[in-house]
């Protein structure tokens, strides 16, 4: 069992009889109160943020999470399949809102994380950064760049983002799957 204060960000636990993720935590104590745990949670079946304020006399109920790597194949009309790593046969798909705002930037054969609780895939983790290849941005403006300018390119997966004038077609380019921006030119087109 947790108490209120052993809840941190990426906590997982069960509450009410629904699975929750911590998303943010804010301990308070105000004068001649009690103390108060005030946090966001994610419903890890629904996908539902909800604030929600925990007591001291409040226990939550922890959860054996199983975490196993399995390999991105391809994405059609908003399902993404998936195969468990080593045995392609075994294939199965997720909707986009238990992969999260990075599934935009998966490529085939991909390796990531399924989090698990009783054999039902709650969430899936993703690399930090990827390495994708630029499939089509306009050539860079010389002049506008007093302060470092960028364009939009589109990327192998049909992803697009914002990159800096100096990148062109066919270089490969490292992005951030968490917040979906340009890092580095990690590779120049030949």
């Amino acid at each position: 069992m947790l108490s209120y204060n052993e809840l941190k960000i990426g906590t997982m636990f069960k509450f009410e009889g629904q699975l929750y993720e911590v998303l943010e935590y804010a301990f308070l104590r105000m004068q001649q109160r009690k103390p108060v745990a005030k946090t966001r949670l994610k419903n890890l079946v629904t996908g539902q943020v909800v604030e929600q304020a925990f007591h001291q006399n409040e226990k939550l109920e922890e959860i054996e999470i199983d975490k196993t790597p399995i390999t991105f194949i391809y994405s059609n009309r908003g399902e993404f399949w998936f195969c468990e790593k080593g045995k392609p046969q075994n294939r199965f798909k997720l909707d986009e809102a238990k992969i999260g705002v990075g599934a935009r930037f998966l490529k085939g054969n991909t390796e990531v994380t399924a989090v698990k609780y009783e054999d039902q895939i709650l969430k899936v983790l993703l690399p930090i950064k990827v390495d994708l290849k630029i499939k089509e941005t306009p050539p860079g403006e010389r002049g506008n760049t007093a302060q470092g300018g960028t364009k939009t390119a589109i990327l192998e997966n049909g992803a697009e983002v914002a990159v800096p004038l100096f990148v062109n077609n066919d270089d490969i380019v490292r992005i951030n799957t968490g917040t979906g921006d340009y890092v580095e030119r990690v590779e120049k087109a030949k």
